[in-house]
C-alpha cells in the first residue's frame, strides 16, 4: 500500500505546503502550461456525505489537468448500501483509479481508507475530525492575500466544536512563529480541549485566546474565519436553532476591523455572513474557493509525483 496519502493537515511539513502553493501559484499564472499533465490519468471521488465545493473544486481540477473522473455521488448509490466494507470498496475502487479523493460522515475513515489503497488517497473531510484540502485552500487564500503566515493573528469565529476546518487550520497555522488564535465561539461550541492540548503540543508559544463578543476579535485580527453553525451535527433542531444566529458579521460590524483584515469562510453560508458584507474588499471567500481548485490541481499533481518516485 502506499503511503503517498494526504489525511491530515499535518500530513505536509510547512516546506512542502510551500512547494505546493508554489505550483499552485504557476498554474494561475499560465492554466495551459498544466492543460495535459494529467492525461490518461482518473481519478474517483467517493462522496457518502453532502458536497459542493470539495467535490467541484477536485473533478474540476482533475478536468482541467486533462484528466478523467469516475465518482459515487452518495452511500446509496454504492455498494456500501448492500454492507460492503469501506476496506473493500476502496481495494476496488484503487484498481480503477490513480487517486482517490473520499469525504465520509465517520471520523477516521480516511485513515482507514489509506490503510487498503493501493494508490494516494485525499481525504476529502471525515466527520467532525479533519479536512485538510479545506486547510491547504485555507493557507494558500492567506499566502496570496498576506504573503506570510508568521506574526499573524487568526481569528475563528462561530461552531469551533464541530468544525474540521478549523480543527485542521489551526494546527496547521500553529507550526509558523509567532501566531495568535482568538477563538469567537458560544461556549457550548467552544474549541475542544483535545484540539487545544494538541495546538499546544505542535508549538507552546502559541496564544489561544478564548470570547463569547465577535467584536473583541476583530479589532486585532488580520485573518477573521467565519463558520457557520452546522445543523447536522447537532442530535436535536432546538439546540441548534438556539444557536444558529449567534454570530452575523454585519457591514457595522467590519467597520471595528482593520483595513488590512481579510475575512475567509470555508462555505457554504447560512445566515453568518450578511450579504452585505460581500462587497467590501476585506471579503475574500469567493476567491478562497476559487483558489481551492487551483490548490487541489497542485495536490493531485504533487501526490501523483511522489507515487511515480515511490514505484521508480
Amino acid at each position: 500500500m502506499t503511503a503517498n496519502h494526504f489525511l491530515a493537515s499535518l500530513d505536509f511539513s510547512p516546506e512542502e505546503y510551500s512547494t505546493v502553493f508554489s505550483l499552485a501559484s504557476r498554474i494561475i499564472d499560465s492554466p495551459m502550461d498544466y492543460a495535459d499533465r494529467c492525461s490518461g490519468r482518473l481519478m474517483a471521488t467517493l462522496f457518502y456525505e453532502p458536497s459542493t465545493r470539495t467535490r467541484l473544486s477536485f473533478e474540476a481540477a482533475m478536468l482541467r489537468l486533462g484528466g478523467v473522473v469516475i465518482s459515487v455521488a452518495s452511500a446509496k448509490s454504492s455498494s456500501v448500501s448492500k454492507g460492503e466494507s469501506l476496506g473493500d470498496t476502496i481495494r476496488t475502487v484503487g484498481g480503477y483509479a490513480d487517486l482517490i479523493v473520499l469525504r465520509h460522515p465517520n471520523e477516521g475513515a480516511a485513515v482507514l481508507a489509506g490503510e487498503y489503497s493501493p494508490v494516494p488517497v485525499i481525504n476529502g473531510g471525515d466527520g467532525a475530525r479533519e479536512h485538510p484540502t479545506q486547510t491547504l485552500t485555507d493557507l494558500f487564500t492567506i499566502h496570496r492575500f498576506k504573503g506570510r503566515f508568521d506574526g499573524l493573528t487568526v481569528a475563528f469565529c462561530g461552531d469551533l466544536r464541530y468544525g474540521r476546518t478549523v480543527h485542521s487550520l489551526v494546527k496547521a497555522l500553529a507550526r509558523y512563529s509567532n501566531v495568535r488564535f482568538i477563538l469567537i465561539s458560544p461556549p457550548e461550541l467552544r474549541l475542544p480541549e483535545r484540539i487545544k492540548r494538541e495546538v499546544k503540543e505542535i508549538n507552546p508559544a502559541v496564544t489561544l485566546k478564548e470570547t463569547t463578543q465577535m467584536e473583541n476579535g476583530l479589532k486585532s485580527a488580520d485573518v477573521l474565519y467565519m463558520t457557520r453553525i452546522q445543523k447536522e451535527r447537532f442530535f436535536n433542531e432546538e439546540d441548534y436553532i438556539k444557536l444558529r444566529d449567534t454570530y452575523i458579521l454585519t457591514p457595522d460590524k467590519l467597520n471595528t476591523a482593520s483595513a488590512e483584515m481579510i475575512v475567509m469562510h470555508p462555505l457554504p453560508r447560512v445566515t453568518e455572513i450578511d450579504y452585505a458584507v460581500d462587497v467590501d474588499s476585506r471579503a475574500v471567500y469567493f476567491e478562497q474557493a476559487r483558489f481551492g481548485m487551483f490548490a487541489r490541481m497542485a495536490l493531485i499533481l504533487h501526490l501523483l509525483r511522489r507515487k511515480e518516485d515511490e514505484d521508480a
